[in-house]
């Protein structure tokens, strides 16, 4: 799955790499979003891939993504927001931004639905602008995730709901 030196099959180990897996997957994530903001970019300015490729990769990032916060707001806040209630606040904030990144991903896909094989000036720079708030919004949410949950995902004493398979979210 990643870069984590946990083997998957160990015991006890599993649960001390919950942290290092939501790392992972973040990281997995900034690799896509940085990738998919430079084929944003040529595309506007002419140099890259048709409007259905840009498309189809947006909508692969954006339905990754959506998993991910799915998958962390169905089982894993719950179960930290059992075993360590302190977190409420940070878990509240973080699905809080969940629905922010929902709502600009629909937006961001909506406007590369519509854009045609030449996007005009207006386009482009509303294109930039979803996905320069997108990025903005994405890379704050995940410096604070981690720094706030990882340690307190490491510190689980049992399984998470769901098993919390964050490597789930990159296939497909």
């Amino acid at each position: 799955m990643g870069t984590s030196a946990v083997p998957d099959n160990a015991p006890g180990d599993r649960l001390a790499a919950f942290g290092n897996q939501l790392i992972d997957v973040h990281i997995w994530l900034r690799e896509e979003l940085a990738r998919l903001q430079d084929d944003v970019d040529d595309f506007l300015a002419g140099d890259g891939e048709r409007p259905r490729e840009l498309q189809a990769h947006c909508l692969a990032f954006c339905s990754a993504l959506t998993r991910h916060h799915t998958a962390e707001d169905d089982s894993v806040f719950p179960e930290l927001a059992r075993q360590v209630p302190e977190l409420a606040p940070v878990l509240e904030q973080l699905a809080h931004d969940h629905h922010m990144v929902t709502a600009i991903l629909g937006r961001l896909q909506d406007l590369l639905d519509g854009v045609g094989p030449a996007p005009d000036a207006d386009e482009a720079r509303r294109v930039r602008g979803e996905l320069d708030g997108l990025v903005a919004l994405v890379e704050s949410h995940f410096t604070y995730e981690e720094k706030k949950l990882v340690a307190a995902l490491n510190a689980l004493d049992t399984p998470l709901p769901g098993d919390f398979a964050l490597r789930d979210a990159r296939s497909g």
